[in-house]
């Protein structure tokens, strides 16, 4: 049988001071094993850290709850409010506003502008639509903007009406809007508002376009003359 003989102060004091020790070391390793996330929040499925759950923000390592005026939607991003109208509104002062389109008007996505456009054949004027007036020999156009119509090919557009193009003869009209409305056949050139027919000098040709000459080659232009180099 062994005999137990009473420890020493110094001993005692020694194995205390050990069983502190190690009771700080297995706190320090069980909080190193968790990390603790915030309520309303979930870790994140790569890597490590946490993200606030839908409806939540982050707030200082805190996730606060979003708060979403009537007529809206909570949307799971990290920036911005936190939220978006539901179709047919728009967001004014943060709150969600009915859209209410205006006789001959129609609703469309608010993301951009008043949240409303035009019937075909009106203009969005000061809040209202207002109806298209088309000149005699106009058309209705598919934009909304600009006058909204277009004159027929022919014409061109003089204020609110549309004038007949004067085609000179030996010439005929452009299908493009743009620049002149009319040019000269093959063969004639344009010379003011007329079509003056072409006289090549010798050794030339009509160039692609059949408005203008060029020098058959080996000929050089010199002038309104080809000459030989």
């Amino acid at each position: 049988m062994i005999d137990m003989w009473p420890a020493s102060p110094s001993t005692l004091h020694a194995l205390i001071a050990v069983a502190i020790v190690a009771a700080a070391i297995g706190q320090v390793s069980a909080q190193g094993g968790s990390t603790a996330i915030p309520q309303h929040s979930s870790p994140m499925r790569y890597g490590a850290g946490w993200v606030c759950d839908k409806g939540f923000r982050e707030v200082t390592g805190a996730c606060i709850a979003i708060e979403v005026p009537a007529n809206a939607y909570a949307t799971n991003l990290g920036y911005g409010r936190g939220w978006e109208c539901n179709w047919g509104h728009i967001e004014t002062r943060a709150a969600c506003v009915a859209i209410k389109a205006p006789a001959n008007g129609y609703v469309t996505d608010a993301s951009f502008g008043t949240g409303w456009k035009c019937d075909r054949g009106y203009l969005a004027r000061n809040e209202a639509c207002i109806a298209i007036q088309v000149p005699e020999n106009g058309y209705l156009t598919d934009t909304s903007a600009g006058s909204g119509w277009e004159c027929e090919r022919g014409y061109r557009a003089d204020g609110p009406a549309c004038i007949a193009i004067e085609v000179p003869r030996n010439g005929y009209l452009l299908q493009s809007t743009y620049g002149s409305d009319w040019r000269c056949d093959r063969g004639y050139r344009t010379s003011s508002n007329a079509c003056i027919r072409m006289v090549l000098p010798e050794n030339a040709h009509l160039n692609y376009s059949g408005n203008d000459w060029e020098c058959n080659r080996p000929y050089r232009k010199q002038r309104d003359r080809c000459f030989l180099q």
